[in-house]
């Protein structure tokens, strides 16, 4: 949550920062083979410095799961918060073995620390393109929470930035490095095609009245007033419902939808041509965002129209997350939740002469597991509503099949590897700027369908920058 409006000029550190990064690339690329470099590779990888901006909840899980990744090395956080969620985020790297320095403003940091090389920024989401712009420009490469920001005029300005620097920009949508999300996508979908023609999408997060309450102002240690206003905040409300605000952030759909929506059009492979939506403040009118929003997308692929629905509400649980991909011959659910994740065989679907599925090959082959059906009794007599009940049901019942995939032990570790992977030229970015921008596109402009009460067509130039 730390923050001021002004950006640094690229310091002769940054230019540092960024040879010594270009470098680092190199290696990692097999570009440079000096014995002394190859030599201290076998070693382990050379330490990249990092810093985080805003150590709340989200920015101190970030901050777990990347020390976990070899070489990562944290030397500095940035909260304004100091006497809470900074000294939390202090304490806690002390103890992992990171004595990192705590700054109040990020500019100070930037000035102070000139051998830092990345930055992980996870302020409230009207921050983050002047934290990332002045991170790029500083010559460091950024991995940025998600809403990409709540301006996407703001977020265009990222984009250019890490164009303009040459300095890598990763936007916080983890499923794209999730082991079952790629699973899914490159070999259920992509390669086996198990869907047949995707017709139809759905996808929800709900959320209880729990969570979802408003926070009111912190009993100890508040950031006093005279900071609140010169980082941008009315009050500690404003600061600790951030989200809910439309100077700060970009409401449940923002803050929840934007990770599931971006899936969408990845698994298509396509970008929506319209959103209708329709929401409201019809519960929390401590608010000033919509608190459920329901939305429907069109796209249009080789194959056929495909309508996406998404919902997100603020008064239950109901179901919880995740997102629903139906075609023709099967049905694929996924979420960051294992236990939810399977796929289900039409039942038109014929058994082959031996009694095997068709999509045994891919069982066969590591992709799929089948999951065995329940043994019923037949003869056992069935009351009237049950044989009412069994009109409706499919006949025969579904194939089910679970993904043949270790669960993962951390859900934002895998996207933090990646970033820290492409920094040392071993990959490419699973989520760099642009695709950000195409995903906060999609999801920002649902509140604006609402406002508007009307259709809202997309242009292929809304998506480019």
């Amino acid at each position: 949550m730390s923050g001021s409006h002004a950006e640094p000029s690229r310091s002769a550190a940054g230019v540092k920062r960024r040879d010594f990064l270009r470098s680092a690339a190199a290696v990692g690329a097999g570009l440079v083979a000096a014995p002394t470099i190859l030599g201290a590779e076998k070693a382990g990888p050379a330490p990249i410095n990092v810093a985080v901006i805003g150590t709340g909840t989200q920015g101190r899980v970030l901050v777990e799961q990347a020390r976990k990744i070899e070489g990562v090395r944290f030397q500095a956080v940035c909260d304004i918060w100091k006497d809470w969620s900074l000294r939390r985020a202090t304490r806690l790297l002390s103890r992992l073995g990171h004595p990192a320095k705590g700054y109040i403003d990020y500019r100070d940091m930037l000035e102070d620390q000139a051998d830092l090389q990345a930055v992980i920024v996870a302020t409230p989401d009207w921050m983050h393109a002047e934290h990332t712009i002045a991170c790029l420009k500083a010559g460091l490469h950024v991995y940025c929470e998600k809403e990409m920001s709540n301006d996407l005029g703001k977020a265009r300005e990222m984009v250019l930035a890490a164009r303009e620097t040459g300095n890598l920009l990763q936007i916080g949508h983890q499923r794209r490095s999730n082991p079952r999300y790629l699973h899914a996508k490159h070999r259920l979908l992509d390669e086996a095609h198990l869907l047949g023609r995707i017709t139809h999408i759905y996808g929800q997060w709900n959320r209880s009245i729990a969570k979802t309450a408003p926070k009111g102002s912190a009993k100890t240690k508040p950031v006093d007033q005279a900071a609140l206003a010169k980082y941008g905040y009315q009050d500690m409300f404003h600061l600790l419902n951030w989200r809910w605000f439309t100077k700060h952030g970009g409401g449940p759909i923002a803050d929840l939808g934007s990770h599931q929506i971006d899936i969408y059009g990845w698994f298509l492979d396509a970008r929506p041509v319209y959103v209708v939506a329709e929401g409201g403040r019809d519960y929390w009118d401590q608010y000033e965002w919509y608190d459920n929003v329901l939305a429907i997308y069109r796209f249009d692929t080789p194959w056929g129209v495909v309508r996406a629905f998404y919902q997100t509400l603020s008064t239950t649980t109901g179901r919880g997350y995740f997102e629903t991909f139906m075609g023709d011959e099967g049905t694929l659910q996924i979420s960051e939740k294992a236990s939810k994740c399977r796929v289900f065989a039409e039942p038109h679907l014929a058994h082959e002469e031996n009694g095997n599925h068709p999509w045994e090959p891919w069982a066969e082959k590591g992709y799929i597991v089948r999951v065995p059906k329940k043994k019923t009794d037949a003869n056992k007599p069935k009351t009237p509503a049950d044989a009412i009940l069994a009109m409706y049901a499919p006949s025969p019942s579904p194939d089910e099949f679970k993904f043949n995939i270790p669960v993962e032990k951390s859900l934002h570790q895998p996207h933090l590897a990646n970033f820290f992977g492409a920094i040392r030229g071993k990959c490419k970015l699973n989520c760099p700027a642009e695709v950000g921008y195409e995903t906060a596109v999609q999801v920002l402009k649902v509140n604006e369908a609402i406002a508007g009460g009307e259709k809202l067509h997309f242009k292929e130039e809304d998506f480019k920058v």
